[in-house]
């Protein structure tokens, strides 16, 4: 029971990792007034640009550099359409989401003509290993046999891709950042009172840029543990919602990362719990496959649907600030 447990616990944080990367990208980009749907699409391009980097140039930390680039320039794009022209934040973040689907399976299949993946990154024949490897902690070895601990030290805490544990130690600089910084308060502000921080001579326009900028890194992060650490390939819409999942656990949080944070973690032991449930059987009758994989995204629609009490949003979100002229 107790190695049951742990074994869920340790899927649960491989689970959450990219989910906690995207909720705190979205974070920045709607803590200054952009609705961020397309967190989807951010995720997406950054899997494809990190695998295919990686693939080329042999090395995963290629692979981040470039995964992390292309969700920066979509991120820019976003903020192109909704800041410079005051596009919808809807409309702008869904044709992002479209386009990064279409973009990453044309040129999957165009360059490396496998139906829109891209090759594995371990490959013993080509003498090709391009993926992150997971870091064993000191000791981890010689503790392992060890009751309790050693299942806790060894199997939960030790043996983690370093994105995992990049992804703890973001929530805590996040939020000083957010809330303990001059840049963490003018993105405060600016979805806030857009009017009042013009009026004090900041501009509007810049913090969302850098805003989105940070989102497109930390997105970055979140496509790239997809594709070049968990599983050493991309595929065609790899992220699997997992953009709308952030935002869902972001708004469960209330825009902040601790909560955020916790609703990432119970999305990701939902989806462990769903994975070691295949051919449950309750009362002689065994539960469909589908039923089971489809409950985190049950939780996510019963949590958007009101369930969790009432979130107060940034009070500019989604609505367009044009500079009024003197």
């Amino acid at each position: 029971m107790f190695n049951s447990i742990i074994l869920i616990l340790d899927a649960t944080l491989r689970n959450a990792t990219p989910l906690i990367f995207a909720a705190l990208a979205g974070m920045f980009s709607e803590r200054t007034g952009i609705v961020n749907i397309a967190l989807e699409g951010k995720i997406l391009i950054s899997a494809f640009a990190g695998a295919a980097a990686a693939y080329v140039t042999g090395s995963p930390w290629m692979g981040l550099l470039a995964g992390i680039l292309a969700s920066v320039v979509f991120a820019q794009l976003h903020a192109f359409a909704t800041v410079t022209h005051n596009g919808d934040h809807v409309v702008s973040g869904l044709a992002i989401n479209i386009l990064a689907a279409g973009l990453t399976a044309s040129l999957g299949n165009f360059w490396f003509h496998q139906g829109g993946n891209t090759p594995n990154l371990v490959n013993r024949a080509e003498e090709l290993n391009a993926r992150f490897e997971p870091i064993v902690l000191p000791f981890a070895k010689a503790l392992e046999d060890v009751p309790i601990i050693g299942g806790i030290y060894s199997e939960l805490l030790s043996g983690h891709y370093f994105l995992v544990y990049l992804a703890f130690i973001a929530v805590p600089l996040c939020w000083f950042i957010l809330f303990r910084t001059k840049f963490g308060l003018r993105v405060r502000a600016v979805g806030e009172n857009p009017q009042a921080v013009d009026t004090a001579g900041i501009s509007v326009a810049k913090t969302r840029y850098l805003a989105l900028l940070v989102c497109g890194i930390l997105a970055g992060f979140a496509g790239v543990y997809l594709s070049v650490a968990l599983t050493a390939q991309f595929s065609p819409n790899m992220s699997a919602g997992k953009g709308y999942m952030a935002l869902a656990a972001l708004i469960f949080g209330k825009w902040r990362p601790r909560g955020a944070l916790q609703a990432c973690l119970l999305f990701g032991v939902l989806q462990a719990i769903a994975d070691r449930s295949q051919g449950l059987v309750i009362g002689g009758i065994e539960m469909p496959v589908q039923l089971i994989e489809a409950l985190p995204y049950i939780l996510t629609v019963v949590l958007l649907g009101g369930f969790i009490g009432r979130a107060v949003a940034p009070k500019a979100i989604g609505r367009p600030y044009v500079k009024e002229r003197s």
